[in-house]
């Protein structure tokens, strides 16, 4: 499941950031080990603001001469590093994105990025400082672009007490827009995709709307379960795109659950099975994660799962 601890993402009002509002901290996300600023009394600190509000300043007005550099009506300056496929969704402010991203003070010195915390960034985009907000919504799906955020965008006068970001510095970050979950969009994808998966040779589908198709039967006389049943199972899950999100083949290790403890889709499925044999699910979203999500799953996703019934207990 994607986590991330972006500690650049704190939600900002007026430039003052908040830890407790990041938007993955109710996942439990790790923040990144930072190098603090060195304490100082409020005339060193307003000396230092000072000093930083210059610097941004000229190294802004320098930037946006740079070929390829586009100034937005608030400041924001941006250039296309590489742009995704043509049909790639753009998101509004209240959507979640997903992104990789590595941000940069304009030293060049790294404070943060996706990498460090191991996983690509997910978070609802007006959950974040300003020239996120802004600047992401410029963006379309596999789009990279490079960001260099004035103050009043990102952190303002307070910087991140505490942290590596001084008072009234201007950050450059450079975001790889990889996924945006829209209820809505998502909603439309789904029913568009079952509808047309629906007509495939070999694939069924039951009341409920489950879809499914037999990849191979396991030998006869194999045990199926009731919903009461613990069952042992191979599975990998992917979206509709294909982007896989779980696997117990890649761990390596399969998964033994009871089979009324699981989503819908699931519970229905695979007592359609018996032992030995291999199905492919195709999950409306009502039967899997529904308007909520989970983890990379976002709002209204359909999904797929192969999956291979080992043992009923």
């Amino acid at each position: 499941m994607i986590g991330a601890g972006a500690f650049a993402f704190a939600a900002a009002a007026c430039g003052s950031p908040s830890a407790s509002s990041t938007p993955d901290a109710a996942d439990g996300a790790q923040q990144v080990e930072t190098i603090p600023l060195p304490k100082h009394d409020p005339a060193q600190m307003a000396k230092l603001a000072s000093k930083n509000k210059s610097a941004s300043k000229k190294f802004l007005k320098e930037n946006a001469k740079r070929e390829g550099v586009k100034v937005t009506d608030s400041g924001l300056q941006y250039m296309v590093l590489e742009e995704g496929p043509e049909d790639g969704a753009s998101p509004v402010s209240t959507d979640v994105v997903v992104v990789e991203y590595v941000g940069t003070l304009k030293d060049g010195l790294e404070f943060d990025s996706s990498r460090a915390h191991g996983a690509a960034a997910k978070f609802q985009l007006n959950r974040v400082i300003p020239g996120w907000t802004e600047g992401v919504q410029l963006m379309s799906e596999g789009d990279k672009y490079r960001f260099f955020v004035p103050s009043e965008l990102a952190y303002g006068e307070t910087g991140t007490p505490g942290g590596p970001i001084g008072p009234n510095e201007a950050l450059i970050f450079d975001v790889e827009l990889i996924k945006v979950d829209n209820p809505e969009r998502n909603l439309e994808a789904a029913n568009a995709f079952l509808a047309e998966n629906a007509n495939k040779e070999g694939v069924k589908t039951t009341a409920s709307g489950l879809q499914y198709e037999v990849i191979s039967k396991g030998a006869k006389g194999g045990a199926s379960p009731e919903a009461t049943n613990v069952v042992k199972v191979h599975y990998q899950g992917t979206l509709i795109n294909g982007t896989e999100f779980d696997s117990s083949f890649k761990r390596g290790q399969p998964i033994e659950f009871p089979l009324n403890r699981v989503i819908a889709g699931w519970t229905e499925g695979v007592q359609l099975m018996s032992v030995g044999d291999k199905y492919r699910f195709f999950i409306p979203p009502a039967l899997a994660y529904g308007e909520t999500g989970s983890g990379p799953i976002g709002p209204n996703e359909a999904l797929i799962f192969e999956v291979e019934l080992i043992e009923v207990k």
